[in-house]
Formats: C-alpha cells, sequence, structure tokens
C-alpha cells in the first residue's frame, strides 16, 4: 500500500470471541486465535447488489441499511468464532453439535435485540411515565424527553459496566482495543506489526459504542414528534417505526463527525462517544493485536472510499 494509490480503504469491524473481524470491500474476514496459540483466518465473500449500491448513497437510507448489513456480518463472524471455540474445547465438535449452536446463537441474537429495545427504548419510557407521576407538569412535555434520555443513558452505561466484569466480555474489549489500534495505525501510515500498533490510541471515532450514544441523544429529539397527548401504549407503540429513522440520522451524524474530526466543533460532538468507549475496550496485549493485524491483511489489498463502521 503505497502513497501512490489515490484511494483510502476505510474499514468497519468487530471483536469476536478470541478474534476480530474486519470488513473490507469485497469480502470480510475473520480471525481468531486457536487454543494452539495459531491464529485461524477465514475470510468471506460479500454480494454487492445494484440495490446495495444504491441505497449506500442515499442519506439516512444507507445508515439502516449498513445497520442491517453489519447486523448479518456479525452474526456470521460471531459464529465462526464461536464455531472454533467449541472445537478447541471439544477437540472434535460433531456437524450436529455445531448446526444446534448455529440455531441457538440465532435465537440468542434475535432474543438480544427484543432485549435491547425492551430495555433500552420501552423501559426508559416507562420508568419517566412513573416519575411524571410524582412531579407535575413533567407527562407530554420536552422536559418528558429529556429524564426519558437521561434513563436511557443511565441503563446504557449500567448494563456496560456490568457486563464488562464478566471475564470473557473483558477479553472481547479487548479485542475491541485491538481492532481500534489496528485502524488508527493504518490510518496513520505506521508500520503493521504489534509493537508499532501498541501505541496507538484504544478509542476512535466511527466505534459502534459512538454510534449508540448519537442513537441514544437522538431519540430525544425524533421521540418530541410523537404527540404530546398519547397513552403510555400509543407511545411506545409509535416509538418502534421511528427507531430506523433514528438509527439513519446517527449514522450521518457519525459519518460526518469522523470526516470533521479536526472541528473543534466536531470534537466536542465526538468527545461524549470516545469517553463511552472506555467502557466498551480494554488494552490488548501484543498477541491480541497480532490477530487484529492478520484479519486487517487479509481485507486491505484494495483502497476505496466507502466509509465504514468501527465497530
Amino acid at each position: 500500500m503505497t502513497s501512490a494509490e489515490p484511494k483510502e480503504l476505510v474499514l468497519g469491524g468487530q471483536a469476536v470471541i478470541e478474534g476480530v473481524m474486519m470488513k473490507g470491500p469485497e469480502t470480510f474476514a475473520v480471525a481468531v486465535r486457536k487454543a494452539s496459540g495459531e491464529i485461524l483466518v477465514r475470510d468471506f465473500p460479500l454480494t454487492e447488489s445494484p440495490a446495495r449500491r444504491r441505497f449506500a448513497k442515499v442519506p439516512l437510507v444507507r445508515g439502516v441499511w449498513t445497520m442491517a448489513a453489519m447486523l448479518v456480518i456479525g452474526y456470521k463472524a460471531l459464529q465462526f468464532s464461536a464455531d472454533e471455540a467449541i472445537a478447541d474445547e471439544e477437540k472434535t465438535a460433531p456437524a450436529a453439535a455445531r448446526e444446534g449452536g448455529g440455531l441457538e446463537m440465532a435465537g440468542a441474537m434475535a432474543l438480544a435485540l427484543v432485549l435491547a429495545v425492551g430495555l433500552f427504548f420501552l423501559l426508559p419510557l416507562y420508568a419517566t411515565h412513573l416519575i411524571s407521576g410524582l412531579v407535575s407538569g413533567l407527562e407530554g412535555s420536552l422536559a418528558f424527553n429529556l429524564v426519558d434520555g437521561a434513563i436511557r443513558v443511565l441503563v446504557f452505561v449500567l448494563y456496560i459496566a456490568g457486563i464488562s466484569m464478566m471475564k470473557d466480555i473483558r477479553r472481547i474489549f479487548e479485542y475491541h482495543g485491538a481492532e481500534h489500534k489496528v485502524i488508527h495505525a493504518y490510518e496513520g501510515k505506521a508500520e503493521l506489526s504489534p509493537e508499532s500498533v501498541r501505541p496507538f490510541s484504544r478509542l476512535h471515532p466511527r466505534c459502534g459504542t459512538s454510534f449508540l450514544l448519537f442513537v441514544m441523544i437522538i431519540s430525544i429529539l425524533v421521540f418530541s414528534l410523537i404527540p404530546r397527548d398519547s397513552s403510555l401504549l400509543a407511545k411506545a407503540l409509535l416509538r418502534l417505526p421511528l427507531i430506523p429513522a433514528i438509527a439513519g440520522l446517527s449514522y450521518e451524524v457519525l459519518r460526518l463527525s469522523a470526516r470533521k474530526i479536526d472541528s473543534p466543533l466536531f470534537r466536542a460532538v465526538v468527545a461524549p462517544g470516545l469517553w463511552f468507549q472506555r467502557l466498551t475496550t480494554r488494552e490488548p496485549d501484543l498477541r491480541q493485536i497480532e490477530v487484529a493485524i492478520a484479519s486487517f491483511r487479509r481485507v486491505s489489498g484494495e483502497r476505496v472510499t466507502e466509509s465504514g463502521l468501527v465497530g
């Protein structure tokens, strides 16, 4: 990758079980550290359809499309890493067991999405409704949505802080940090060796954690569009179709802020998201950085201008 090449590769990624997924323009790769110490890397093709190319150019719509695509890719990456972890534990995992594991993971992913909507959108609404019964003038006002948003952020922080106490989650957060460091090193045109990558920041302005924070903040404004005199049930039901719009807006803000990071205004916009990343990333060791580099190298053969969401 020389300076003569005119275009820049902007990758997306995600930490998985004992590894890292990196998404390139044509493929995504998953690298995992096996129990034997070796690094196993597998790449998967990305289907580029005319519809996908059209949607990628439409503001707001491209954010929803990108999120949906990353959910699918993320599921496949997690499934691969889980299969390899099972193979390490059982040495030879029967095919039937692997198929069962796939169904279990699909069910777990679906359940996680349902719980996420309930935990971060419906529970804060109900809690704010209860508070409004104790505080006169809160129901149906801008203050209602501000309190709702504050509760949503608090639930998110407590959730992340809670799961970060689990050993396996801490390992994933370390690989998350390794992914960010490798992307920073690439963007800084540094040598991609574990020792050279290690000094780079584990925080990245395009991280999915920052995206989630934007979702929480923008939802305060979008949910204000719901009629004030709506019942609690109506408010809950009306929030669901607004979630894609919130995701689309949040993606555009994240994309713009990452491109304008040198601006004092956008540095201020990005700062809370970077602070949140201190919860979702941990300092990786050299072996974890080596895994992230292996995943990166598999997908970095071509430079493109398409923007990606860093995991």
